[in-house]
């Protein structure tokens, strides 16, 4: 049987704004959405929480649009916990684009065991370092398009390492960005891209490059992808629940 919502107030009802999600399905057992309390309480919930990697990167002095795109490459299908340390391992001892380029694809492998695919991104990184030294003399533009020029590049590394990085208001969105934002039922769109799209329609900008911070580990440690933490998500009286089955 599933758990019930936590108890709260109900709000008057007001005019819809930006803090209201436009594409929240309609339910009487809930809140109205609200964007800014959602994300107070998640903000709140995921202090205990170690920090999303690229975050922690860049606390750790590699917050460089080069570094953090090179360890955006090493994150992908790749958990935090594996991705980071091999992230530091790489930065460590070739921080910038023609200390990377003159290390070769083997170098670069066996500091990145063991992420996921780590020999097609050893090559991926060199050419990223190779191209970033001799077409741009060391200094990546901040530009999204030229970010996702190089190969393995896509828009969610591009918007996070530019994001962090550089300041830009650009939301990157992974696989807990788009399963918990679907399942609040904040946003209706069934691939990461359209997901982005859509929360592009509706969440204040002040968020965009807060939400992968907070969704990232609220999404590996509460909303998890199969028995999502329900009965004890500081945000419940709001989510619609959307696709969930089965709950803890």
């Amino acid at each position: 049987m599933a758990d019930k919502p936590t108890t709260a107030p109900r709000r008057a009802p007001r005019a819809q704004s930006a803090r209201t999600a436009h594409a929240a399905t309609a339910r009487t057992d809930k809140l109205p959405f609200d964007i800014e309390e959602v994300l107070r309480r998640i903000r709140h919930e995921v202090r205990s929480f170690a920090d999303a990697a690229m975050f922690e990167l860049a606390a750790k002095g590699h917050g460089s649009l080069f570094e953090q795109l090179i360890a955006c490459i090493l994150s992908i299908r790749t958990l935090d916990e594996v991705s980071l340390p091999a992230s530091l391992r790489l930065l460590g001892r070739a921080p910038t684009p023609d200390a990377l380029a003159r290390l070769t694809p083997q170098d670069i492998d066996a500091l990145i065991q063991p992420v996921t695919f780590h020999e097609a991104k050893a090559y991926q990184v060199h050419a990223i370092a190779v191209r970033t030294r001799d077409e741009f003399h060391g200094q990546l533009p901040a530009d999204a398009a030229v970010l996702q020029s190089f190969k393995g590049v896509g828009p969610k590394c591009a918007h996070l390492a530019l994001g962090i990085a550089c300041g830009h208001e650009v939301i990157s969105v992974d696989i807990h960005v788009h399963r918990v934002t679907n399942r609040w039922g904040y946003v209706k769109a069934s691939t990461p891209e359209r997901t982005l799209a859509a929360l592009e329609a509706v969440l204040p900008r002040p968020y965009w490059v807060e939400l992968n911070r907070l969704l990232v580990p609220f999404g590996k440690h509460v909303c998890t992808g199969s028995r999502p933490k329900c009965s004890t998500c500081p945000v419940l009286p709001y989510c619609r629940q959307e696709g969930v089955t089965s709950h803890r």
